[in-house]
């Protein structure tokens, strides 16, 4: 097996309104079952997902959590107000976003973002790389996927990486069970997350500062699938999710 992966260069800052299909196919060579992998600030960026903190008005339950961080009460507004639930208030601000992912400040940027301005999160990050893979389907012809990225930390490990919020003809978890070992045994509970170490292997190549390169292709990789992809299908259920039945023990006792 082979994996190339490149940034697509030349990609200018981008604004509301501007055509993120066509800015990749105008700085790049698609090729059949590409994975396209795509910073979800610039997708945000050109959605009109930005704002300031002096068009919000922080209510009380806002300005008691800012009250525990070096934060303006504005901003946990503005966190709150993209929040299905608080998980977590303090040392960390740990919300589920109301698109179902578990994130730090329910993933608002303020890197990469003209002075004055934060970015959300795409508001529904699979139509986002829906219609950015389809567009570039009817531009160049091709099959691809796409993958919308956000930086993440880990739960139990010191640094962020790359993971996947939004996804376009790629399933985030490639199922082994069934399959055997190299010792004949069958896999019972292997499942490979596979959307999310695309995005981390991308994330390499994109950077976090002024040189940052916000689109990434992985070619080789035939993962592209024909029916229906949500990133949704990694995210565990209530029933499932032993960590966040721990936080809401921690945060109602």
């Amino acid at each position: 097996m082979k994996m190339e992966a490149f940034t697509v260069e030349n990609v200018p800052l981008i604004k509301e309104g501007d055509d993120i299909a066509s800015i990749i196919c105008d700085n790049a060579e698609i090729k059949d079952y590409d994975i396209i992998v795509i910073a979800s600030t610039i997708v945000a960026k050109s959605e009109g997902r930005v704002f300031r903190l002096e068009d919000i008005e922080a209510g009380e339950k806002a300005k008691e959590i800012a009250s525990r961080h070096d934060l303006d009460p504005e901003f946990i507004q503005a966190v709150l107000d993209r929040s299905n639930e608080v998980l977590m208030e303090f040392p960390i601000l740990l919300v589920e976003t109301k698109n179902g992912h578990v994130c730090i400040k329910a993933g608002i940027d303020e890197s990469n973002v003209e002075g004055g301005y934060l970015a959300d999160l795409p508001e529904d990050p699979d139509s986002s790389a829906e219609n950015i893979g389809k567009a570039v389907e009817m531009n160049t012809s091709k099959k691809v996927s796409v993958i919308v990225t956000d930086t993440n930390g880990r739960a139990f490990k010191i640094g962020q990486t790359g993971i996947a919020v939004g996804l376009y003809m790629i399933h985030p978890i490639l199922n082994w069970v069934g399959k055997k070992d190299l010792f004949g045994n069958e896999l019972e509970i292997t499942q490979e997350a596979v959307a999310d170490e695309i995005a981390g292997a991308a994330n390499l190549l994109m950077g976090e500062g002024d040189g940052g390169c916000p689109v990434v292709i992985i070619r080789g990789l035939k993962l592209r699938s024909e029916d229906s992809t949500s990133v949704k299908e990694m995210y565990r259920t209530d029933r499932e999710d032993l960590i966040k039945k721990g936080l809401r023990c921690l945060r109602d006792s």
